[in-house]
Formats: C-alpha cells, structure tokens, sequence
C-alpha cells in the first residue's frame, strides 16, 4: 500500500514585493501547473496577479500519527497587490495554516494588515515570515530582528494569532537578479517551524462534492484540465460533475495531484481534474461540484460581524464588494437585530429563524456606532447595548453561484489603494439564498422586520369624563380612519383609543375607556380655560404658546411597528 499522504494547505499572504513568491520557491520541492507568476503579465510586472500552487514534501512529524508517510503543504502563495485582494480572499478559503510574509525592512504595511484579518477569519493558525534579512547589515541583523520581532508580537497581541511563532529568512538573498547559487537563508528552520504548526485538518469525505478551481488549461490529446482545491466532498474516476456557472455537466477521465495519477480525491486535496470536450476559456476560475448541488442566487440572509479595523459606520443601504463563493459582486445591505427584549439571548449558529420578529436598524450596531435615537429617547445615551447577533439582507446586483453556509465578506474595494486604511468592512456566513428572481414578491415578506414607529401629539380640551380631543398627531392630509382603534397613551397615565378624525385640520377624538383621572380634568379645564380668557382678538401666538406651556400640555404617545416588508404596511401593536 502507498505511503498516506497528507495535505496541509499552507497560505502564503503578505504585502506586495514582500518576497511571498521567491519564499514559495524556495521552500517548494514541486510546482504545480499554475505556480510561480507563470502569466506573461505577472513575469513582466514582477508580481503574482493570481494563486500560485506549489507543494512542499517532508515525513510526517511525530504528532500526526504513527507509521510511515509524508507530510505535503500547498502552498497557496497569494498576490500581495492590493487590487488583487479578491483573488486573496477567494484563497483564503481554503486555507489550514497561514504564512504572513513580512518585509523585514519595512514591517506591517497596509496590505499585510488586511491579510492579517483574512487570516482571522478564515484560518485557525499562523506562522510570522520575517523576509529578506539579508538586507539588514551584518553587524546589526540579529538586533534588527529582534527589534521587529517584538514589534509584531505587540501588533498580534490581541489578535487569535497571539505568541505564533516568529522566524526570519532570506529567501532570495541578492534580490531577484541574483545568481540561484545564493542560498536562501532560515528556510530549513522554517520548514521545521511548518512541521511543527501542521496539525490534522478536520476532513470529510461526505457529502457533495465541491472544488474551487483556480486554473483551467487544455492538454493536446488528452481533454482540458481545471485544477483547484477540493472544498467539501470528494471524487472519483467516471463521476459527473457540473460547472454551475455555465450549467455545463462533464465527466472526470483522469485526475493528478502534483503530476502523480490518482483516482479519487477528497476535502483538503489541491487536484487536477481532466474532462472532455470542454472549453478552457470559458472558466478561468470558479466552482465545480456534484449536479445540482450549489444554488444561483440573487439575494441572502447573513449573520455577520464587523471588522474591527474598518473605518466608519455600516449604514443600511450602502452598497459593498461581496465576496461569497469565488466570486466578488457588488451588493446592498439592509441590517437587522433581534427585538430588543431578546439582544442578550443565544442564538443558534448557522440557522435563521423565520418565526421570529427583527428589528430593522439603520446601521449595524457596533461600540463606535452613535449610540440609536432609541436609546437617547430612553434616556440610555451613555452606554449602547449591543446584541448578540446581527444580520444583514444582501441584495446582489448580479445573481452569484455559491454553496449554502459559505463564508461572505463585504468590502469597500474602491477605497483609494494608497490610502492607509482597512478595506474589509464585515465578515459572516450565508444563511439563506434566495434562488427566485422575484424575491421580493415570493421571499421578503416572510421576513419579519419591522421598524419600531413613535409620534406624539397633544390633548386639545376634554370632550366628557370619557373622551378627549387630540391635535399635532396626525397631518391635515393623513387618512385617520386607518388609525382607529389603535392604543395611545396618555402623558398623565391614562390609556386611550384612537377613535375617529375630528374636523378637518388632522384633530381626533380619544375615547378612554376607564375614565380621565380628575387630577388630568382638572389639568385640562383649567388650560382651556386659560386658552379662552385674554379674547380671541387681542393674543398673538406667542402668547398663546407661553401660556400652554405654563399650564404643561397633556401629550398623546402612539407606538406601533409596521413590517418593512408587509405590502399592506399594517400597523401593529402589542
């Protein structure tokens, strides 16, 4: 029986010109078809534009298991320019274990900030590169490396990557033009760091099978190749498998990992997957999967986190780049939490309850968000109470092909890229797709936002023991039949009904079923009378409200919520 291999996919991440590529060379004892910037514009530039693989052998370390066997990293080695951060993200995905190349020179840059928090998110450990260490005079390197290092155990302080291990090298010692006879330096510590950090990744060979293709290319005689990372599942000589994008089903004739045949292949594998009569220009990089299994879908529902690093507010109705999939598409967002009684409760990972009743917010509620007009209303403007969990609506501009509970991040990509900021703005996972172009009509209203609604008006004079008559509710134009029967309060206690319109300047009429308070009479008579002393003729409007006031108006509070999404806008009360 073959020796086992097992795979470790190693992201190799940084800022551009960090050196990232020259560290995967130098580590790598096998290159895969799409590694080492093998685009003509990629050599001519002098930067990766796209994932490079390549594949690192070694024997399996003591901690992985007994018995003979190799241990083999893929190296995914990203592009570090910042335009090209969608194709970062969409590496990220599939990533166990993470390099952060660093320029020792230099130190964090801007990009390597934002790696830093796609590694967060999509990765459970990290390895710190300190690269080209041969720049350092000699006389001074072992401080300068120090110096730096300390720097990025303070910046990872408070991060999930806290104490990782730190290790300089020169992978390229004299610079690109350098001779190959230069050997790099710190790379075999390296890789025994790498061993060190490898651990077992949760696999599964169940359900469907789902690939992120990266590279697709034909081969004369034998069919067209599309090689990528195998997300979820796994396959085998002869299956079907589709290409949802083009709604393209194939069969697999051969398969490779690193040049070496195989005939199946599961989750965590980086393989090569060759089928017949298939035109490699038609997919660049995408997705591919068992038949049927992925859904298009023009709308989700997210729960989401912020990124604590983002500048500004998330407003509702903003539109961001959201990454989902392998694809990045422009979308807007609609925030939402539960109802306030319910922030503090435990939500269910990864499940959206449609049962329940949200609260639409304005922006996504976070510690640096203005603490809401709610709270200032309550009177809690000092400290805002945070929910557990929020969600979002993301509405695409262009239907998007992904698998359910797939990782979504939201950024502002058109953020000047010279500008030192952190782009990506929110991370979360996808809930619920909607695959129907007409959403809104069949899938939104089952969706239970509601805004929280408050007006206030004014008692006018009292009618009997049992009715008032109210103003500055309602405008002359509202239809007030719409209104009747709804609950107000009144400022003195008393609790009433909207009973119909009164005239036809927006007063209404308030029955109160238990009665008005004498105290609230009393209150009222003598502020109508007040009102009616001084003659008509000879009170100017000041007057008139310095008076009133004098004597405190009884306000009308009315409180409902209508469902953002209810085509009839129904008014509801509790």
């Amino acid at each position: 029986m073959a020796a086992r291999v097992l795979n470790v996919n190693v992201g190799v991440l940084g800022h551009i010109d960090s050196g990232k590529t020259a560290l995967a060379r130098a580590l790598s004892t096998t290159g895969s078809t799409a590694a080492f910037d093998r685009a003509p514009q990629s050599r001519a530039r002098g930067i990766t534009l796209d994932l490079g693989f390549s594949c690192l052998r070694t024997a399996l370390p003591p901690q992985l298991g007994p018995g003979p066997g190799e241990l083999q990293f893929t190296l995914v080695d990203c592009p570090g320019h910042a335009s090209l951060i969608r194709t970062i993200i969409g590496g990220a995905q599939i990533i166990d274990l993470m390099m952060l190349v660093i320029d020792v020179t230099k130190g964090m840059q801007t990009q390597s900030a934002e790696c830093l928090v796609i590694g967060q998110i999509a990765c459970q450990k990290m390895v710190v590169v300190l690269n080209k260490i041969d720049l350092l005079p000699e006389e001074k390197r072992q401080s300068a490396i120090e110096k730096m290092t300390k720097k990025m155990q303070k910046t990872l302080e408070n991060t999930k990557f806290s104490g990782c291990p730190i290790v300089a090298v020169a992978a390229k010692p004299g610079g690109p033009e350098a001779p190959e006879s230069e050997n790099p330096l710190g790379v075999s510590e390296l890789i025994e760091v790498l061993k060190s950090q490898a651990y077992l990744p949760s696999r599964d060979p169940s359900g469907h099978f789902l690939m992120a293709v990266d590279h697709c290319f034909s081969i004369k005689g034998q069919g067209t190749v599309m090689t990528g990372t195998i997300l979820s599942g796994s396959v085998s000589l002869g299956d079907n498998v589709e290409i949802p994008a083009l709604k393209v089903t194939k069969k697999v004739k051969s398969m490779q990992m690193f040049h070496t045949p195989v005939t199946y292949a599961m989750q965590g594998d980086r393989v090569g997957v060759c089928v017949t009569q298939f035109d490699p220009k038609l997919l660049e990089r995408g997705l591919i999967c068992t038949p049927d299994s992925l859904h298009t879908i023009h709308a989700a529902i997210i729960s989401l986190k912020k990124i604590q690093y983002f500048r500004g507010a998330l407003q509702t109705k903003a539109k961001f780049h959201i990454t989902v999939g392998h694809e990045t598409v422009m979308g807007r967002v609609m925030f939402f939490s539960p109802a306030p009684a319910n922030f503090n409760e435990e939500v269910q990972e990864n499940v959206f309850d449609f049962e329940k009743d949200y609260l639409y917010q304005e922006q996504y509620l976070s510690k640096d968000s203005v603490s809401s007009e709610e709270n200032k209303e309550n009177g809690q403007a000092g400290e805002v109470q945070l929910p557990k969990q929020q969600w979002a609506l993301l509405e695409f501009e262009k239907p998007v092909t992904c698998p359910k509970l797939c990782l979504v991040i939201g950024s502002k990509l058109d953020t000047d890229i010279h500008a030192n900021t952190c782009r990506l703005a929110f991370h979360g996972v996808l809930l619920q797709g909607m695959e129907d172009k007409n959403y809104t009509e069949t899938f939104l209203p089952k969706l239970k936002v509601y805004k929280q609604k408050h007006k206030e008006g004014q008692v006018e004079r009292v009618m009997d023991d049992y009715s008032v008559i109210g103003r500055s509710l309602f405008k002359k134009e509202t239809n007030i039949q719409i209104f009747v029967g709804l609950k107000v309060k009144l400022s003195t206690g008393e609790d009433g009904i909207i009973d119909g319109g009164f005239g036809q300047s927006g007063k209404f009429k308030i029955r109160i079923p238990d009665g008005l308070k004498p105290d609230t009479k009393m209150l009222l008579t003598a502020a109508s009378k007040k009102k009616s002393k001084g003659g008509k003729g000879d009170m100017t409007k000041e007057d008139e409200s310095s008076k009133n006031d004098s004597a405190q108006p009884v306000t009308i509070s009315l409180i409902f919520k209508r469902y953002v999404f209810d085509t009839q806008k129904k008014m509801i009360q509790s």
